[in-house]
C-alpha cells in the first residue's frame, strides 16, 4: 500500500519537475538527430537507445507532443519550430486511421497541444494556423467515432484494434478527441446525411467502459473487489451481449494489468474536468447529466483507491497486480518498489500516467467542495519518486527519460539486461510523454499558471 506523504505540495515539487525537462532536451535533441524516419515512430528503447515495434502505430504523436510540451515548460522556440514542423509533415495520416483507437494519443498530444498553445496566447498564430489544428482535430474526432460496436442495450463503444467484440480500458484517454471535436461543433456523417453527436458517443463510450471495465465490489465474479481493472471486455458481436473479462498486456483476466488501471484512473478524471461545464441538454436522452458525472466518478475513485492499496510503499507498482512472481517478493506492497528484483517488473509508465489522474481527481473533488486530499497527496507521492532517481534517467547516453517502463510482458517484448531475469531499466515513448504533461501540470499550478487542460475552458 502506498505510504501517502502528507506533507508535499505543488511548490514542494516545482524544482524537481523543472529539473525534469533539463534532462529531458538532450534526450529529445539525441532522438532526433539519431532516429531513422524509415523505422516509423520510435516505442521504447533498447539498451539506451529508442527503437520500434509494430503493434499499432500509437506513439509517433507523442514523440511529437514531446517536443511540445519542451517547449510549454521551457519555452525554448526551437522546441515549439521543431514540433510544429514535425507535426506538420508526419502526422496527417494520423487524422484518418481508421483501423485505431488511439487517435487521443496521437492527435491531441501534438493539434491538441499546439491549439491549446496557441489560444493560451503562448506564441503567435494565425488564425488560418489555429484553423487548421481544429480542423485536424475535428476529422480525427469523428473519425475515432466512426470505430464503433453496438451493445446489446443499443448504446455502445469504440472497439479496439483487436476488432469489435473488444473494449479497452486504454480507450477512455482518447475519449479527448471526441470531446475537443464535439467543443468544435463537429458531428459524425452517415448514410442518408445521419447525424451522430460526438458526445452521445463518449458519454456511451464513458458509461459502459465504467460498467463492465471497472469492478465495484458488487459481486459480478468471485474476483470482483473495488476498484479493480479488466484491460479488456469481450462481446457477441452477433447481438451485442456482454462476454467475459480479458487482457492483452496483462496477466488474466481476473487480474489488474496496472497501466490499464492508470488509464481509468486518468480518463476518468479528465473527462469529469469536461463534462462538469458541458451543458446538460447536449446529454443523450438516455443519460442524464449527473448520471453520467456520477457513475465517472464513481470509477475514477474506485480505480484510484485500488491503486493506492495495491501499488508500493512509494506508489510504484508492478506491471499486474496478479502477477505470479509477486508471491516471492516478501511483503512487496508494504516497502519501496525494487525496479532490479529477479521476479517482477516494475511499470514506471503506468505511476507516471496515474500520478497525474489522481492529481486531476484531487483537485476536482476540492474544487467542487468534496474531500480529495488523499488522492492530490497520493498524486504528489508519486511524482516525488518519478522525478528522482531510480526513475529519472541522467544518463546521458540513454535517449530515455523515464526508467523502468514495460510495453508487453506476456510477449516478452521488453529488454531484459545481461544475468537479468526481468526487464529493468528502459524506458518507453509513453511512460517519457506522461511524465513530461505529469511535469508541466506540477508546473502550471506551481506558478499559478492557467490550470492544463486538453479542452478549451467555457
Amino acid at each position: 500500500m502506498m505510504k501517502i506523504q502528507e506533507n508535499l505540495q505543488y511548490s514542494t515539487l516545482m524544482p524537481a519537475a523543472e529539473h525534469v525537462f533539463t534532462v529531458s532536451a538532450a534526450k529529445l535533441a539525441d532522438i532526433e538527430r539519431t532516429w531513422d524516419p524509415a523505422q516509423g515512430a520510435p516505442v521504447f528503447t533498447v539498451n539506451g537507445r529508442y527503437t520500434s515495434r509494430g503493434w499499432t502505430d500509437w506513439t509517433q504523436g507523442l514523440r511529437f507532443g514531446s517536443i511540445v510540451l519542451q517547449y510549454d515548460a521551457t519555452d525554448d522556440a526551437a522546441m515549439l519550430e521543431l514540433g510544429r514542423d514535425r507535426i506538420v509533415q508526419q502526422m496527417s495520416s494520423h487524422l484518418t486511421h481508421t483501423g485505431v483507437h488511439d487517435h487521443g494519443f496521437n492527435n491531441v498530444s501534438t493539434y491538441g497541444n499546439l491549439r491549446r498553445l496557441a489560444l493560451e496566447g503562448r506564441f503567435a498564430a494565425t488564425k488560418w494556423e489555429v484553423d487548421y489544428y481544429e480542423l485536424a482535430l475535428a476529422v480525427s474526432a469523428a473519425v475515432q467515432a466512426s470505430r464503433w460496436a453496438v451493445t446489446s442495450d443499443g448504446s455502445g463503444y469504440i472497439y479496439s484494434f483487436n476488432g469489435p467484440q473488444s473494449l479497452f480500458a486504454d480507450t477512455i484517454r482518447s475519449l479527448r478527441v471526441l470531446a475537443l471535436g464535439h467543443q468544435l461543433n463537429q458531428v459524425l456523417m452517415g448514410e442518408g446525411d445521419v447525424k451522430t453527436s460526438l458526445l452521445h458517443r463518449l458519454v456511451e463510450h464513458a458509461v459502459n467502459t465504467a460498467r463492465y471495465n471497472v469492478y465495484y465490489g458488487e459481486g459480478r465474479d468471485i474476483y470482483d473487489v473495488w476498484g479493480r481493472v479488466a484491460h479488456e471486455s469481450i462481446f457477441n458481436t452477433k447481438n451485442g451481449q456482454y462476454r467475459c473479462p480479458s487482457t492483452q498486456q496483462g496477466y488474466s483476466a481476473f487480474s489488474t494489468w496496472t497501466r490499464g488501471l492508470a488509464w481509468i484512473i486518468l480518463g476518468y478524471a479528465e473527462q469529469l474536468e469536461f463534462l462538469i461545464n458541458t451543458p446538460p441538454q447536449d446529454f443523450p436522452n438516455q443519460y442524464t447529466k449527473s448520471a453520467v458525472l456520477d457513475l465517472c466518478l464513481k470509477a475514477a475513485k474506485a480505480a484510484a483507491d485500488f491503486y493506492i492499496a495495491n501499488t508500493a510503499a512509494d506508489g510504484i507498482p508492478y506491471w499486474d497486480t496478479g502477477a505470479p512472481g509477486l508471491v516471492n517478493l516478501s511483503d512487496y506492497s508494504n516497502k519501496p518498489a525494487d525496479p532490479y528484483n529477479p521476479w517482477e517488473p516494475v511499470d514506471s509508465s503506468a505511476a507516471a500516467i496515474a500520478a497525474q489522474g489522481l492529481l486531476r481527481l484531487g483537485h476536482f473533488l476540492s474544487k467542487h467542495d468534496q474531500t480529495g486530499g488523499v488522492y492530490t497527496q497520493a498524486g504528489l507521492t508519486v511524482a516525488q519518486t518519478l522525478f528522482q532517481e531510480p526513475y529519472l534517467s541522467v544518463d546521458a547516453n540513454h535517449q530515455g527519460l523515464l526508467l523502468h517502463s514495460i510495453y508487453h510482458r506476456p510477449n516478452g517484448w521488453d529488454h531484459r539486461p545481461t544475468n537479468s531475469n526481468i526487464p529493468h531499466s528502459e524506458s518507453s515513448m509513453w511512460g517519457d510523454y506522461h511524465l513530461r504533461e505529469l511535469a508541466v501540470y506540477l508546473i502550471r499550478l506551481a506558478k499559478g499558471l492557467p490550470y492544463l487542460t486538453f479542452f478549451s475552458p467555457q
